[in-house]
């Protein structure tokens, strides 16, 4: 096939697909009486590409330049008339038509598949006019200054930083922490809003799921201290063994991102006590049936004080662990995930990932991780029993052993990903 008969052919769905999205969001409008639908949308596309196909032939992008000025006047002149006459403030349509115009003439004279990858996007984003409308009703300022930190940090921090080491054991790197930093307090933010987006009305199950993902340790106090006072604590036991288990894939998920030729030594112990976290959550909550409520979560992850502790503290512990490991090999990197995996398992996870490239066995750094998880573990139920009463520790206290147990059992077969 002509290859400008296949660029051709994509403007012209590029368009179908743009305009069919339009034509539903209209399609109880009567008919003639809409500026725009799907065979408009799909010429639009199709004349963009063959006015890039024409100033390609002609050698002259006025050709293109022209075509696109006279497409953008005509169909803003036909949706003017058709605003006025609807009293309609809106130009999406407007910005469509242009987008469609300009990916037509994108696919024939420019990258084929970024022109695809744009119409697909434009009508994905068309398409989620009722979600985006709803999240702007619920997101409040704090979350949307969230965002704008989020863009500070990663354009305008995150280029500035030095990216080589500053300490004599290769552990601190500003570039490395800053990027984790934001790494980290991204995939929480993301749980944040999935928690504000659904709210805690919907009950103990989706609160303690999504807050896991920012603090499966602020859950389990949360929960803890809300156990002192229920009737029957069993539930919110159950809550805190499932916030575990979001915890621990949080982790693989991490590792897979970060460093992931070390998921070959976490993954199977891993997932095998995140299926007995969530095997005795599910029992615990399917024990209670409609009994509980939902609890407090977390705080934005983006708060700018928690945040910078966050970056200094990993600054220290990936210092520390370098030293350690450079000092003393595998067990002093073990003894530093351990210690650091109790109080917060993200530091301790992240530091241990960065000495990968410190040629630090991968099997090694693999046990790190698994320490840290071990320890945070132990730290949520120390939580857990001083905030919490019998009722609630003991079951949890039951899941965390059990789990620990298939950690290792699994950790000892002899299985490879």
């Amino acid at each position: 096939m002509d290859p400008l008969i296949a660029r051709l052919g994509l403007a012209l769905a590029i368009g179908l697909l743009v305009g069919l999205e339009r034509g539903w969001q209209e399609r109880d409008a009567p008919a003639h009486s809409r500026t725009a639908g799907i065979r408009t949308f799909g010429i639009s596309g199709l004349l963009g590409g063959i006015l890039a196909a024409l100033a390609d032939v002609l050698d002259a992008v006025s050709v293109l330049v022209g075509g696109f000025i006279a497409f953008a006047a005509i169909f803003a002149w036909y949706k003017a008339r058709e605003a006025a006459h609807d009293e309609d403030f809106s130009v999406t349509a407007v910005i469509a038509g242009l987008g469609v115009f300009t990916l037509g003439a994108l696919s024939v004279a420019g990258d084929y598949r970024a022109a695809a990858a744009g119409g697909a996007a434009l009508a994905a984003v068309l398409a989620s006019r009722e979600v985006l409308h709803g999240l702007l009703k619920r997101l409040t300022w704090v979350e949307l200054r969230s965002a704008l930190i989020l863009a500070v940090m990663t354009a305008i921090v995150l280029p500035l930083l030095p990216n080589r080491t500053m300490d004599p054991w290769g552990g601190f790197n500003p570039w490395e922490v800053w990027f984790l930093t934001v790494l980290m307090a991204s995939i929480s933010f993301a749980g944040y809003v999935a928690v504000r987006v659904l709210g805690t009305t919907r009950g103990l199950l989706v609160s303690s799921l999504a807050g896991a993902i920012v603090s499966s340790t602020a859950v389990t106090m949360a929960l803890a201290r809300n156990a002192a006072s229920a009737s029957n604590p069993r539930p919110l036991a159950g809550a805190a063994s499932l916030a575990a288990t979001v915890s621990v894939l949080r982790v693989c998920a991490v590792v897979l991102i970060v460093e992931p030729s070390v998921f070959a030594a976490v993954g199977i112990p891993a997932i095998a006590a995140s299926l007995v976290f969530a095997a005795c959550g599910a029992f615990l909550l399917a024990r209670a049936g409609g009994d509980a409520k939902g609890g407090a979560l977390a705080r934005n992850p983006f708060e700018l004080g928690p945040l910078l502790l966050f970056a200094l503290l990993f600054a220290v512990v990936a210092t520390a662990s370098a030293a350690l490991a450079a000092q003393f090999g595998g067990r002093g990197l073990l003894a530093s995930s351990t210690l650091a995996g109790t109080f917060d398992v993200d530091v301790s996870v992240l530091s241990a990932l960065r000495l990968v490239k410190q040629s630090i066995p991968i099997e090694t750094v693999g046990q790190a991780v698994l320490a840290a998880l071990a320890a945070n573990a132990v730290g949520r139920l120390s939580l857990a029993v001083f905030a919490g009463p019998v009722r609630f520790w003991l079951p949890l206290a039951g899941a965390t052993l059990i789990a620990a147990g298939a950690g290792y059992i699994a950790m000892l077969l002899p299985l490879n990903f």
